[in-house]
């Protein structure tokens, strides 16, 4: 009997100077496939991960924002950007991509997957994962 788990990410680095970013989407789709209940969480430096716009050319890595989003298409719709995080780096929610997912039992509406959250809401999501895993 297999049961699904929550997994929750956690994103805590900016995206690019070290692979932490790029291993936690990497993990973050290999657990989707394998059909888990998976949530991200982006706070500290990883909310620039979300950033529109993301330019590489000169730091010599390949730019990956554009696969965040694929993420609806692993049914990756839970996506929680802590609100303190964003504003002490002076973001707002316009400043990330919008990432959606199709919801196939309301005709494939698309839906935002971003949910901005505070530090204490976000604690309370914390609670109920069965795995956390933190990059």
């Amino acid at each position: 009997m297999s049961a699904t788990k929550k997994f929750m990410y956690v994103n805590r680095k900016a995206p690019y100077g070290t692979i932490y970013a790029w291993e936690a989407l990497e993990v973050v789709l290999i657990g989707a496939a394998f059909e888990q209940d998976v949530s991200l969480a982006f706070i500290d430096d990883g909310v620039y991960q979300l950033t529109k716009g993301q330019d590489t050319k000169g730091l010599e890595m390949k730019n990956f924002s554009p696969t965040y989003s694929a993420l609806g298409d692993y049914e990756v719709n839970k996506i929680y950007v802590e609100k303190e995080s964003l504003e002490e780096r002076g973001l707002t929610l316009d400043d990330l991509q919008h990432l959606v997912w199709e919801d196939e039992d309301d005709d494939y509406a698309e839906k935002d997957s971003i949910r901005l959250v505070s530090r204490a809401e976000l604690a309370d999501v914390f609670a109920d994962q069965d795995v956390m895993f933190n990059f």
